[in-house]
């Protein structure tokens, strides 16, 4: 007879914020709510050894240090990006990686602190999206001017907007209008 062993917390919590991450992809602009708050949860769930990170915040590029990621000195090396903010930062991030069409999944995952419920508000449609679906995100218009840019389906990137615990969305095949 074949024993697994019952998962012990930290499995439980990667599994739970991982389902959380999948279904906010799926259903884009839906509020999804991770275990913990804070990008940390989130890096320790998608980052291993083949992937190349960037994160702005030191104590979380130490975190991903212990998990023997690489560290990636320039946004346009990582194949995930951890900012505690946008703010200003539509200059750095045109050098995302957007893929191409052979490979679309070459784009990176943009994993951002964003205020929920105030700010700009945005129209999303596309892909998971019942119709369409309005949402006011903390994010500037200037943004998503350079995300439409970059973001010519199936080349783009993939964004998870975090505000505390909860979590939205944006997968690079949804159209953002801001309103």
């Amino acid at each position: 007879m074949l024993t697994v062993a019952p998962p012990d917390a930290i499995e439980m919590r990667a599994n739970a914020t991982f389902e959380a991450l999948m279904w906010a992809l799926a259903r884009p602009g839906d509020i999804r709510e991770l275990p913990e708050a804070g990008l940390a949860t989130i890096a320790e769930t998608l980052v291993d050894l083949e992937c190349m990170v960037f994160a702005d915040d030191p104590a979380l590029r130490a975190q991903i240090a212990a998990t023997g990621a690489l560290q990636a000195d320039d946004i346009s090396e990582a194949d995930h990006v951890f900012l505690s903010s946008l703010e200003g930062a539509e200059a750095r991030l045109v050098a995302l990686r957007c893929g191409s069409a052979l490979y679309p999944d070459d784009g990176a995952t943009l994993v951002a602190q964003v205020r929920h419920g105030v700010g700009q508000r945005v129209r999303l449609s596309g892909p998971g999206v019942d119709g369409v679906l309005e949402l006011t995100l903390g994010i500037s218009p200037g943004f998503w001017a350079m995300r439409a840019v970059l973001c010519a389906y199936p080349e783009g990137f993939d964004m998870l907007l975090v505000d505390g615990r909860s979590v939205i969305g944006i997968p690079r095949s949804t159209l953002v209008e801001v309103l």
